[in-house]
């Protein structure tokens, strides 16, 4: 039994096993209809919690039918079904949890929520997003690129805006799959110094580079994210549009990274504000390969969860 709890703390032999275990499936559906069953079935007869105490389309969608083409079943559970940590401690609903089902996947605030629910559980949990990081998106991530453009060691990524969760994920990845990352925002919005640290630790380079402009040149992948949360406040999203104008990305943005750069978005995206239609209609964005890949990667995790 292995947790996926974040991309620093998985192997990077398991990493790369689970991309390529991705790819292999997804080319095995090629020219089957979307709701068929996968030939193999190695989830058949088990049962997946899916949890979100953070509302979601990706996440949802991508891991409720990833279950089901592999022949498992799912139970969608909200936090007010649940009231994780109000009554029942997380650490009992996790014992409980592990009575009834095979896997949990969890999607929530805090890392530490994430982090006792695979202490106590006598099942894989699978970290669906934190505060802190999203490492099923990255997987997808690196998937899309390697898609398209063949492997990411040794490529120059670069983060323009908010240095969130996924952007944390991101410079994760860096340092296990060997890519360097330069991130470009306001000194208020930086990433996490230990984030940072781990993939240096690791032999990547990873910079900070306040002008976008610079940031970009030589640029194999730009990625970017919204810049404000559905739970922010009005005063809080000015705010933010005022610190992240400079970064959006835009045509202007990406001539100055490779003429054959990708662009990539986790979504959902706001048109125009971090990113503009032109770029993400354009011909160098793959967000809907990369928003197609988390179903494939995901079903990749899930089976290294479960040892299959």
């Amino acid at each position: 039994m292995n947790h996926f709890l974040d991309i620093h703390t998985t192997a990077p032999e398991d990493l790369r096993a689970m991309i390529d275990a991705a790819r292999s499936m997804k080319d095995a559906r090629t020219g089957r209809p979307k709701g068929a069953p996968d030939d193999d079935q190695p989830l058949a007869g088990r049962m997946v919690a899916l949890i979100f105490e953070k509302p979601s389309t990706r996440t949802r969608v991508s891991f409720d039918v990833g279950v089901r083409q592999m022949g498992g079943q799912t139970m969608v559970l909200s936090g007010s079904d649940m009231q994780l940590g109000h009554g029942e401690t997380i650490a009992d609903t996790a014992r409980v949890l592990s009575r009834y089902v095979d896997m949990i996947m969890m999607r929530t605030f805090e890392e530490a929520t994430v982090q006792e629910m695979a202490e106590y559980a006598s099942v894989p949990v699978i970290n669906g997003l934190t505060n802190r990081t999203h490492p099923c998106q990255i997987m997808a991530d690196v998937m899309t690129y390697e898609e398209h453009r063949g492997p990411i060691a040794g490529k120059k990524v670069v983060w323009s805006g908010d240095g969130n969760n996924v952007c944390a994920s991101l410079i994760h990845g860096a340092g296990q799959f060997g890519f360097d990352l330069t991130f470009t925002g306001p000194p208020t919005l930086d990433p996490e110094a230990e984030a940072i640290e781990f993939a240096r630790s690791k032999g990547s380079r990873v910079e900070i580079e306040r002008d976008p402009a610079i940031a970009v040149e030589g640029a194999d992948l730009v990625v970017t994210d919204t810049w404000v949360s559905m739970h922010d406040s009005q005063s809080a999203r000015e705010r933010r549009h005022n610190q992240l104008r400079p970064y959006q990305v835009n045509d202007a943005l990406m001539a100055r990274a490779k003429p054959d750069a990708l662009f990539m978005h986790c979504l959902p995206a706001h048109r125009d504000e971090e990113v503009t239609s032109k770029v993400m209609d354009g011909p160098a964005s793959v967000v809907f390969d990369e928003a197609e890949n988390r179903l494939h990667a995901q079903k990749a995790i899930m089976r290294w969860c479960l040892g299959l």
